[in-house]
């Protein structure tokens, strides 16, 4: 039996991503493909508590280098508990986020922890997705997006929006640093034509 591949999704808050990685699950079960939707930070049982204490509450609650513990616990039950399982047995992973968020949201916008970021993935995590598709997006216009759905998730939002426009650079930062993993994809246009775009690269690359 082939390993499953692993696609991801990343961008900023209310970038679509979400939406986006939705329809690729949709399209690939409808043409028959052995395929699971999962997010980050969650996507097991343990993961799924951390993720409450990391998306919920006062946007001071945690400093960067305790948010960066969390998630990568958080991310090692979903790598031990969901996602190598399910591409051992041969089965299409598509997350929504993954490792690439926290290297951003913490490693670079969170002050300059990078480096912390990287050497703890390399300890716990040491994996990566085959391809990812990042969600580019106008800061103001994703955050007034992401506020809207006024989920209660939404620490980060209240971040401000120079707190998007640092994540939006670190992402674009991210593309150019792997072109061949990371695609950018612009999320300025219709939900349907975003999703085809993303078909046919994936059918290009994978």
């Amino acid at each position: 039996m082939s390993r499953g591949h692993f696609i991801t999704f990343e961008g900023i808050d209310g970038s679509g991503k979400s939406t986006q990685a939705r329809l690729l699950f949709d399209h690939l079960k409808q043409a028959g493909k052995d395929v699971i939707l999962t997010r980050e930070p969650g996507g097991s049982e343990g993961a799924e508590e951390i993720r409450r204490l990391l998306v919920e509450g006062n946007p001071d609650r945690w400093s960067g280098e305790t948010e960066v513990l969390l998630f990568t616990a958080a991310r090692r039950d979903h790598l031990e508990k969901t996602i190598l399982p399910a591409l051992d047995r041969g089965t299409t992973v598509i997350s929504d986020r993954f490792a690439d968020s926290t290297r951003v949201y913490q490693g670079a916008a969170r002050g300059n922890l990078r480096s912390l970021v990287d050497t703890l993935h390399d300890i716990a995590i040491a994996t990566e997705p085959d391809i990812t598709f990042v969600i580019e997006m106008d800061p103001i216009v994703a955050l007034k997006r992401g506020l809207a759905r006024q989920s209660g998730e939404d620490r980060f939002e209240d971040m401000g929006a120079d707190f998007q426009r640092r994540l939006a650079q670190g992402f674009s930062e991210l593309v150019q640093s792997h072109p061949d993993r990371c695609k950018r994809i612009d999320g300025a246009r219709a939900p349907e034509a975003i999703s085809k775009d993303i078909q046919a690269i994936l059918a290009d690359t994978l």
